[in-house]
C-alpha cells in the first residue's frame, strides 16, 4: 500500500504537477487528523463508559 502512494508522488512529482501535488499532500494530511481524532473520541467514549 505505501508502495502504491509513493509512486503516485513520483508520478506527479515527475510530470511538474507540483499543484496537484500539493492537493494530494494536504488531503492525505488531513485524512490523518481526521483518523487520530477518531481514535481520541473512541478512548474517551471507553474511558467514561
Amino acid at each position: 500500500m505505501i508502495k502504491f502512494f509513493r509512486n503516485i508522488r513520483k508520478k506527479l512529482l515527475e510530470e511538474g504537477k507540483t499543484t496537484k501535488y500539493l492537493k494530494y499532500a494536504i488531503g492525505d494530511i488531513v485524512l490523518l487528523v481526521l483518523g487520530i481524532l477518531i481514535v481520541l473520541q473512541f478512548n474517551n467514549w471507553n474511558v467514561n463508559a
